[in-house]
This record gives structure tokens, sequence and C-alpha cells, in this order.
């Protein structure tokens, strides 16, 4: 048996049902829509969301907050995550994407001072706080802003 030859079995799919083809067919003259009314016309029917006039519940609910357009979100990563690469590597956010550290790039790549850091590595990320910046160096590392 071939892909091309690959049919359903017999009796599994019914056809199509043609509507408003003759009062014997079950389905002629209003063609299962019943009469008069808005879904019997054609373009009938109501929006998403329409609730028949009753207050719907996209406006029934309080709303709250702000969001920002124009937020920039960065990956971070922690100083103790960085001790799992050996002493004088390069970290760049290529690496860390490579070696399943961060999942998504975002924005670029933000290090955080959270754990200690035992290894002296060359970081180049896009963000640094104060105080990874300051432990990074303090381990004998350098620090590059990209």
């Amino acid at each position: 048996m071939k892909l091309h030859e690959l049919k359903p079995s017999e009796g599994s799919r019914r056809e199509r049902n043609r509507v408003g083809r003759g009062i014997g067919s079950g389905n002629g003259k209003t063609s299962g829509r019943g009469t008069k009314g808005q879904n019997s016309r054609s373009g009938g029917g109501v929006r998403p969301g329409f609730e028949g006039g009753q207050n719907p519940l996209a406006r029934r609910l309080p709303k709250r907050g702000f969001t920002n357009p124009t937020r920039v979100e960065y990956a971070v990563v922690n100083l103790e995550t960085l001790n799992r690469f050996e002493e004088g590597t390069e970290v760049t956010p290529e690496l860390l994407l490579e070696t399943g550290v961060i999942s998504k790039l975002r924005n670029g790549v933000k290090i955080l001072g959270n754990g200690k850091i035992e290894t002296k590595l060359t970081v180049k990320a896009h963000k640094f706080s104060a105080s990874a910046k300051e432990a990074i160096e303090a381990a004998g590392g350098n620090t590059e802003v990209l």
C-alpha cells in the first residue's frame, strides 16, 4: 500500500449535506434554519461576545492597570548559574542560549547578583546589576556591556 492509495474505510465518512435541495431531503426550502429571525437570514448571527443585549462579560468585569507598550524585558541570569562554565570562558548570550541557561533572548540578557561566583569569567551581556558586576570583578573576571 502506498500513501496515494489510502482511503477512509467504507461508511466511515458522511457526504456533505446539501441544503435547500427539495422538500424530500428534509433540509429544503428554509435549509434547516427555521423561519424568520436573525439566524435565518444570510449574514445573520451575532458578533463574538454579544449576549443578546445583556451587558457582556467583557464589559461587566473591572478593568485595572496599564500595559506599557514600550516595556523592555530581559532574559535574567543569576550569578550562581554562571558557575557551570569553566574558568576563563567567555560567556555570551549565544552561549547561554545554546547551553539552555535561557530559553529566549527577549530584549537582551541581564545578569543579576543572586548567589556567589567562584570562577573567573568574561561575561558579555546587555545589562548588569551593580552587585553582579562587583562580584564578577571580585572573582577576577570582567564584564562587557553589549
